[in-house]
């Protein structure tokens, strides 16, 4: 694979604690990884770059056009986040790990620029943390969120980065999951924790600009989804509002897939005519898991 970023004869470093990159593992084979002068390699010779932000590229073979988050979405994403909206989503997270076992390594599968992630490790200050995503542009801010944090770019529905059972808790927020190479990575004993949309998500949102309807069988095909390697431990809703501005009504509505059927000139004259600002709920479920 093409070189990213070595600008140096020693290359870039990797901005994550010894432990977490002690859990990465070759996409390839599935064994460990050495950092070397100019990245990380597998005793087989399969060897992956450290890009100059310091995430290791981790993605095997061909990623499809449009995968991931765009350079413009993250920052609208990050702008987002940062103005507080989905903090209680982040709190949540935060309690659900708080039960976990002493100095937990917890992974965010799908985990973009690693805000979640940052919430559960600043609330654990004995935890370290590991962000995976498909987008080299979330993976950037991801890299650098927290000093207890690393990250990865790396494909869900491809094998893990990660060794198998180095994982004490494993985020999944809205993204995308691949339930036996999350059961693989968890510990024995490990958490899974799952968040979707509840039926009434964004409900102020929906009518006014056309969205997709929340599927209302989403709670059933999740747990058919998951069931041969996982057994639900409980599942708790969480409601809260946001004010949003148009800009944010706007990201908010960018970062799940139900506005793609309408057009971006028809979504913006759609979003005009909402108040300003405009009251949302945030509805959503956090279902927690345990390997069997």
């Amino acid at each position: 694979m093409a070189r990213e970023n070595t600008t140096h004869h020693t290359g870039p470093r990797l901005r994550m604690p010894e432990r977490v990159a002690a859990a990465l593992a070759c996409p390839v084979c599935g064994g460990g990884l050495a950092r070397g002068a100019r990245g990380l390699s597998c005793d087989r010779g399969h060897a992956f770059d450290i890009a100059r932000e310091g995430y290791a590229s981790l993605l095997t073979g061909a990623t499809p056009p449009g995968t991931g988050d765009s350079r413009e979405m993250v920052a609208d994403r990050v702008r987002f986040q940062d103005a507080g909206h989905y903090d209680p989503l982040g709190r949540a997270l935060a309690e659900g790990v708080a039960g976990t076992v002493p100095a937990p390594l917890v992974a965010d599968v799908g985990g973009g620029t690693g805000h979640y992630l940052t919430q559960v490790l600043d609330a654990r200050p004995d935890a370290a943390g590991i962000t995976l995503d498909v987008s080299k542009f979330a993976v950037r801010r991801a890299a650098r969120a927290h000093e207890r944090g690393g990250a990865v770019t790396a494909d869900t529905w491809r094998p893990l980065p990660l060794r198998t059972g180095s994982v004490d808790a494993l985020l999944n927020v809205f993204a995308p999951r691949n339930a036996a190479e999350f059961r693989r990575v968890l510990r024995t004993d490990g958490l899974l924790v799952v968040v979707t949309p509840d039926t009434d998500h964004l409900a102020e949102l929906r009518a006014p600009l056309g969205l997709l309807e929340v599927d209302p069988r989403k709670d059933e095909r999740l747990a058919e989804s998951l069931h041969g390697d996982f057994a639900p431990e409980g599942a708790r809703p969480l409601r809260f509002t946001m004010e949003l501005t148009h800009e944010d009504a706007a990201t908010v509505v960018g970062m799940g897939p139900s506005a793609r059927h309408v057009t971006p000139a028809d979504l913006r004259e759609r979003i005009a005519a909402l108040p300003a600002p405009v009251t949302v709920t945030a509805s959503v479920r956090l279902h927690t898991y345990r390997p069997r």
